[in-house]
């Protein structure tokens, strides 16, 4: 007699088996198919439990066929079985020596969406999250005409951003020569946020600010200076192989889905949603109907890095709900890992 335990394996071992079939083919699964590849039960045994799988939610008859297919329900719980592999010694050398020819790190970061949409034929995706405990490298500043400024930032993780501002008053370049070579003699080395409060106490005690140089320094302060280097970047690559895959959209969903991508903060905050796994951990999430109807059919597996620069970094492939979650787990992890190591 099977007891309940023994039951509820049994019928996690036939669904997850209908979700591995049904990733391979895109067919629906009938029971026989099952029964043979299993080999120790009947036809309609199996049967019987995908009936009762279907009852609860699992599994869902697109026809009038014999065949089930997995629903968003079936393939959350199928993911919770894997684990993420490894790469080799001789994957993790061939990564890096890809990820090398690249000087900055942005540029690593585009590299790596690609290499995620190459290694998986899904959308890559690979963003930097700057924070304020990045160290400075330096600082540089250009006058453009009509009282503009070209503020520049570099970070030591050769991060390098930029501004154009607008003043209230004329400025000459050697005004600003003399605010830069203050500010990279005085805080070079430092994080941001240390930056930020020191700076703010000393120009508190200047208040008569009788020094040309730091009331031009307190008026680029103002223009956010220190806000330049904190723009977050989004590279995103393979977007046109949704087309080759099967999704139930009309054409205004279709268009939805792809406006949805283009917008860098509406990606940004699906990372942030569903990447909130330990970092170094791949996390997955399957169905994305809570962001927008058109991504029901989709999922997104990522991985959150922290440099040791204090740059957040996050990789991340966006695919069908068929996709092979073994191989793109493996891909991700093993892109993230390889530029978190190119970083120590």
């Amino acid at each position: 007699m099977v007891n309940r335990s023994q039951f509820a394996e049994r019928a996690r071992s036939i669904l997850h088996s209908i979700v591995e079939t049904y990733i391979e083919s895109g067919e629906p699964v009938a029971s026989r198919t099952i029964a043979k590849a299993g080999g120790h039960l009947s036809p309609a045994t199996v049967r019987n439990v995908m009936a009762d799988l279907y009852d609860e939610g699992y599994l869902a008859q697109p026809h009038t066929s014999a065949g089930r297919i997995p629903t968003v329900k079936a393939f959350r719980s199928y993911v919770q079985t894997l684990t993420t592999r490894r790469p080799s010694l001789g994957e993790v050398q061939r990564m890096r020596s890809e990820l090398r020819r690249a000087e900055s790190m942005e540029g690593r970061l585009e590299m790596s969406s690609h290499l995620l949409t190459e290694m998986t034929h899904n959308v890559g995706i690979a963003a930097s999250i700057p924070t304020k405990s990045q160290t400075l490298a330096q600082i540089e500043l250009l006058l453009l005409a009509d009282r503009r400024v070209l503020m520049v930032v570099e970070t030591r993780d050769h991060r390098v951003s930029n501004r154009v501002v607008g003043l209230d008053q004329s400025v000459t370049q050697d005004e600003l020569n003399a605010v830069r070579n203050y500010f990279n003699e005085n805080f070079k080395g430092w994080t941001l946020s240390r930056i930020q409060v020191e700076l703010r106490d000393r120009l508190a005690q200047e208040r008569a600010m009788y020094d040309a140089m730091l009331q031009r320094l307190e008026m680029l302060y103002q223009k956010g200076l220190l806000e330049v280097g904190l723009t977050p970047e989004v590279h995103l690559d393979g977007t046109s192989n949704l087309f080759l895959i099967d999704l139930a959209l009309d054409k205004e969903k279709l268009r939805d889905l792809f406006r949805t991508l283009e917008e860098k903060q509406r990606l940004l905050a699906l990372l942030e949603r569903f990447l909130e796994a330990q970092p170094g951990a791949v996390g997955v999430q399957v169905g994305l109907g809570d962001v927008h109807p058109s991504m029901e059919e989709l999922s997104l597996i990522g991985l959150t890095v922290t440099l040791p620069t204090g740059l957040a970094t996050k990789f991340a492939v966006l695919g069908p709900l068929r996709m092979n979650y073994s191989q793109v787990m493996a891909a991700v992890f093993q892109v993230g890992a390889t530029v978190e190591s190119l970083s120590e």
